[in-house]
């Protein structure tokens, strides 16, 4: 019996076809915004503060092993109901908060590990969401591309653990832009069109790599576009692709290149 922990994004919706259609015994722990799984008979509605609740339900499922996946946004913690386990664990979440939604992840993780409760990654029923080492479009960077691709690892090679960045754009061996707490989307926004350059996409330093993955789909694709991003650069099974074949082939419909490092 495997506990999912399921917050918003496509992403769960995702891991839960893939674990209904391998037959796997499961339920659920919706911690989307609007209940987004609540009309699955093993969805169960448990807020963060009723930890001792959500301990209880997953020692009732004879559950060992739970998965992270989608968003698990910062909860309104003056509004939070709290039994016993809660009331003891709230003050390290909420120190957690401070450093962002991925923090508060981290800590309960660290709870569930006390308890005896193993995180497994996010993509372990869906490992073809990662993609290894290789360009995997027609098109292919240039030489001049490929020194700009290691300005902006070298980037990411310098930054702390407290930095946000999960996503640059470089361009002639430039730092262009860089995302910031908003999200890659906002990144590419404040570009002006036929910006070329390419989007580099790394999980952050130190990150917990079983879960909160940097991730991009067709949307991702269809953005570049829309400013002239001639290529997309992820890191070796440390990145999620949705939709896969859809972005493939748009990729080299529209001549932009995707390259896995």
């Amino acid at each position: 019996m495997i506990g999912l922990f399921l917050g918003d994004t496509d992403f769960p919706e995702i891991v839960l076809n893939k674990i209904k259609k391998l037959n796997k015994k499961y339920f659920i722990i919706d911690f989307s915004k609007k209940s987004k799984f609540k009309s699955n008979k093993y969805s169960h509605r448990i807020s963060i503060g009723k930890f001792g609740k959500i301990l209880s339900l997953i020692n009732e499922k004879k559950s060992k092993k739970v998965l992270f996946a989608g968003k698990i946004a910062k909860p309104e913690f003056s509004s939070l109901r709290l039994d016993f386990k809660g009331f003891y664990h709230m003050p390290n979440i909420i120190q957690a908060a401070k450093k962002g939604d991925a923090a508060i992840i981290k800590e309960i993780i660290k709870i569930l590990n006390i308890e005896g409760i193993k995180v497994i990654s996010s993509i372990t029923f869906n490992p073809e969401l990662a993609l290894k080492s290789g360009n995997y479009t027609k098109l292919k960077p240039s030489k001049k591309d490929l020194v700009s691709i290691k300005v902006g690892t070298k980037y990411f090679n310098k930054l702390n653990d407290l930095d946000h960045v999960q996503a640059l754009i470089v361009n002639d061996s430039k730092i262009v832009a860089k995302e910031g707490k908003d999200g890659t989307k906002k990144m590419l926004a404040k570009l002006k069109k036929k910006t070329h350059g390419m989007l580099i996409k790394f999980p952050k330093k130190k990150q917990d790599l079983r879960m909160d993955l940097p991730t991009i789909g067709l949307q991702t694709i269809k953005d570049c576009k829309k400013y002239g991003l001639k290529g997309i650069i992820l890191k070796s099974k440390k990145n999620i692709i949705l939709d896969k074949v859809k972005c493939i082939q748009f990729a080299n419909k529209n001549r932009i290149f995707i390259k896995v490092v």
